[in-house]
């Protein structure tokens, strides 16, 4: 499986439980939750290549993992679901590239049952607009990221609809340079020596996942981490609610 960025850990899957994934594009997040556990798991995008590949992804698991996996083609604006039908909620990397990204939380709050989990991730603001002031075309590409989050933006416009936030890290230390080389280096594209050599190493990296840069990327994650990651829990019935263990100060 490809890099997750929401740690599957502080979603608590407990069996018998529905996660969405509201973008899941080739299935990272979607897959991982539900080889984390015996549940149903639920992706959707609009982009059918990207559904495709995650259904020739989960073939390779489907056998032996404990919980069941479905994609549809459906947008975030519209969730093709009940209110209130899922226990967890992941969007992972996707309000970057919306206009009307409040539309989307809306229709998360409304699937999502109270006391369930919501993570959400976006890139950075300090190293993404280093990104965007080395490169105009790496965010003016088609489908490319159309705003900047700065992380209080996007926490008050979660926890406006009644939610608690538990907890806050950063992801990716290590891509942020090579993103910024890529910027710096686009006119040249991927295949330009510096790039090529750090995305082996990326590679090299997830594949093997050896000590050192497994240190250096838990260094630099609150330095430079490419991604910010914020937990909430839906507020409703507090007689219902989960013990959660990585719950922490929401002021963090």
């Amino acid at each position: 499986m490809s890099l997750t960025t929401i740690d599957m850990t502080r979603l608590n899957l407990l069996r018998g439980m529905r996660v969405l994934d509201v973008g899941c594009g080739e299935g990272r997040h979607t897959i991982s939750a539900a080889l984390e556990e015996e549940i149903d798991a639920y992706g959707i995008d609009l982009r059918l290549v990207d559904l495709a590949t995650t259904n020739v992804r989960w073939a390779d698991f489907a056998t032996d993992a404990p919980g069941a996996l479905l994609v549809t083609r459906a947008s975030g604006f519209a969730l093709p679901f009940a209110d209130d039908s899922f226990d967890r909620v992941i969007c992972s990397e996707v309000l970057e590239h919306i206009h009307d990204f409040e539309s989307v939380l809306k229709e998360i709050d409304r699937v999502l049952k109270p006391n369930g989990l919501f993570a959400v991730s976006v890139p950075r603001y300090g190293p993404e607009r280093i990104c965007w002031a080395l490169s105009r075309a790496y965010h003016e590409v088609e489908g490319g990221h159309i705003r900047i989050f700065k992380t209080k933006e996007l926490d008050t416009a979660v926890r406006k609809r009644s939610y608690e936030r538990l907890s806050k890290h950063f992801a990716h230390g290590l891509h942020s340079p090579y993103w910024w080389l890529r910027c710096l280096f686009w006119s040249r594209g991927e295949q330009f020596f510096l790039c090529q050599w750090y995305h082996k190493l990326l590679v090299w990296d997830l594949m093997q996942q050896p000590a050192l840069t497994r240190f250096l990327d838990r260094i630099l994650n609150p330095l430079i981490g490419k991604s910010v990651v914020l937990y909430y829990r839906r507020l409703g019935d507090t007689s219902s609610v989960l013990d959660e263990t990585h719950a922490s100060d929401p002021k963090t």
